[in-house]
């Protein structure tokens, strides 16, 4: 299980707890002082406010769990308009949406895709870019992120 994963684990019933979503969740380790930022949402949107409640509370869980060596930063944040992807199931709730994906490696010589998200099918990321269907196997997704309309 990555760090993440066990993060998710430790973190979700408490944010869920506190009448969030928890999002998703991003660790950046580094020697001198990690990044581990932590993505909530609600109905009526985040505010500043709520930002603050969650991160006092988690910061409490993480004291006693103590999942880090060394130093880390803590960031709680809104997905805000540019809304990170990092569940399976965010593929097939935001069907439809706009979607900018970043891939692993190539796939057809490519990195980037940005296009109308259709879903996901069979372990594949399913985006139609100028009018083709393109099928990303999901383990090959690097990052996701929604996009406004133009």
């Amino acid at each position: 299980m990555t760090a993440v994963e066990t993060l998710v684990m430790v973190l979700e019933p408490v944010v869920v707890a506190m009448g969030y979503e928890l999002v998703g969740i991003e660790y950046h380790p580094s020697k001198r002082n990690a990044l581990l930022r932590i993505y909530i949402d609600k109905a009526d949107s985040v505010g500043v406010e709520d930002c603050a409640l969650v991160s006092n509370q988690i910061s409490a869980v993480l004291d006693v769990e103590d999942p880090f060596s060394g130093r880390y930063t803590l960031e709680v944040s809104s997905p805000g308009l540019r809304r990170p992807i990092f569940k399976a199931s965010d593929y097939d709730r935001f069907a439809g949406e706009l979607v900018h994906l970043r891939i692993q490696g190539t796939l057809d010589g490519r990195r980037r895709i940005h296009g109308i998200l259709r879903g996901l099918r069979a372990d594949c990321v399913i985006v139609v870019e100028n009018g083709i269907e393109i099928s990303v196997p999901l383990d090959r997704v690097d990052r996701a992120n929604l996009e406004l309309e133009a």
